[in-house]
């Protein structure tokens, strides 16, 4: 049985929240928590937006983008009507009328906001956090009130009045002095020992410019606000509840029966997540990093799961890998100038081109006479390839994918590499690569070859007497 922290950050994902029955189990496992830890400060309880409800805002905001705010309008009701029920399935009759006032009032602010921009159909980067903010302030508000009403002390904190943020709508960058400042005033207020103790519920994903705009981290958002209240808080344990057992060897929905990672280090759960791992925000590990705090994903279906404990140093012995991980529907562009590739400047230039158009790229080799990059979002991809046929001939070639393979080992045994080479024998590897930490190795592979190249991989490191016990 999983010892309890006695300080934590506990986020709970989409799917942890996403009915009353779910609910009901956060609750089971908060209520847990600080019977394991009476006389130290409550957890914090952040909160994702109710499964598929962010989902349905972005329709919404793409809805008014088109014109048919009425549609807009009645996909928003109907998400407030969703809310309202599970209210009513965990909230008294006492408790219930304020609730449902406060969170039809958030809705009520959204369904003006697409009548009046919806005629003009621009929805401006500013509306659209405005809009996608709407999930997490209706769901952290419910879960708040049902925890009162099962006698759990709780305050319902808004993310906006302390997370502060730049105006980068969409994809806002947190001013951490700021909102470390006002983590400290407000939330820490409600957590401090003593029988006024109060577990604060915030929303993920969401925050506030100075002036009080309200902005979004992006999607998966949820999980970076945990960490970075969990560092201004300076907390023991950053812990991550989804519907999975933690992080897995591979996708399940790609590799049958993956094995649990039950411990792995920062810089492979960042590799892990930036190539795809789905339990994870890659974003999440930096504030953790800054302040060396766990990072423990668990199971809120199965609490009594140990989990995956990320930490600093990770594990030791074990299997080569640490796991697998793969991006799909990407796309390779190949940039090719016999007469400028070794031209001073050739790279800087190139570069430019994605930077200008706010593109990263994933995986870069070069060759004598060529550049390939992967691109993950091909939104901006025909300026990008307008721009760089003013100086060099480009190819594209979508329907791509990137399979990674993570772990400390690949620094210390280079037989893995040839390995996983050998493992994908007669699979066309359209790009390889290995990082300068020595702890990944990526293939750029169709996107065709992704099962067949995962399953290979998993079967050659997982499943060959070489399997991690927990």
């Amino acid at each position: 049985m999983r010892r309890a922290a006695v300080n934590v950050i506990m986020k709970f994902g989409g799917t942890s929240v996403a009915d009353a029955e779910a609910m009901a189990r956060v609750i089971s496992i908060v209520r847990g928590q600080l019977e394991a830890s009476p006389n130290d400060p409550p957890p914090v309880v952040v909160v994702s937006a109710m499964s598929k409800v962010t989902d349905r805002l972005v329709e919404t905001a793409r809805l008014t983008g088109e014109g048919e705010a009425d549609q807009a309008v009645t996909l928003l009701g109907e998400l407030l009507e969703r809310h309202i029920g599970v209210a009513k399935t965990l909230v008294g009759a006492a408790a219930l009328p304020p609730l449902v006032a406060a969170v039809t009032k958030d809705f009520d602010e959204v369904v003006a906001l697409v009548r009046k921009i919806g005629p003009a159909h621009d929805v401006s980067p500013q509306a659209t956090d405005t809009i996608h903010a709407l999930g997490e302030l209706a769901s952290s508000r419910i879960v708040a009130s049902a925890f009162l009403e099962r006698q759990i002390p709780a305050a319902w904190v808004d993310s906006r009045q302390v997370l502060v943020t730049d105006a980068e709508h969409t994809a806002a960058v947190p001013d951490m002095d700021a909102t470390c400042r006002k983590t400290s005033d407000i939330v820490g207020s409600k957590r401090k020992a003593g029988q006024g103790a109060q577990v604060a519920v915030m929303g993920g994903f969401i925050g506030a410019t100075a002036a009080g705009v309200t902005t979004t981290l992006g999607r998966g958002g949820s999980d970076y606000s945990a960490a970075i209240f969990g560092a201004c808080l300076d907390v023991d344990e950053i812990q991550i509840w989804t519907d999975v057992d933690g992080m897995l060897s591979a996708d399940p929905r790609i590799v049958q029966a993956p094995l649990l990672v039950p411990q792995l280090s920062f810089a492979e759960a960042s590799e892990l997540a930036y190539f795809g791992a789905k339990v994870l925000h890659p974003s999440t590990i930096l504030p953790a990093v800054a302040k060396n705090i766990p990072v423990r994903i668990l199971n809120s279906r199965r609490p009594e799961v140990a989990g995956t404990m990320i930490t600093a140093d990770g594990r030791s012995g074990g299997s080569p890998l640490t796991a697998l991980a793969c991006k799909r529907s990407v796309t390779v562009v190949d940039i090719t100038s016999t007469r400028m590739l070794m031209a001073h400047g050739f790279l800087r230039r190139l570069f430019e081109v994605f930077e200008r158009f706010r593109t990263p790229v994933d995986v870069v080799t070069t060759s004598e006479v060529s550049v390939s990059v992967t691109v993950d979002n091909p939104r901006r991809l025909e300026d990008i390839v307008s721009n760089l046929v003013s100086f060099a001939e480009v190819n594209c070639e979508p329907e791509m994918a990137i399979v990674c393979a993570v772990g400390e080992n690949l620094r210390a045994d280079p037989t893995i590499f040839s390995r996983a080479v050998t493992s994908l024998d007669r699979i066309p590897l359209r790009l390889v690569s290995q990082a300068a930490s020595r702890r990944n190795i990526t293939f750029v592979i169709r996107d065709a070859d992704v099962p067949e190249a995962m399953a290979r991989l998993h079967h050659e490191f997982f499943e060959q007497g070489q399997a991690r016990t927990d």
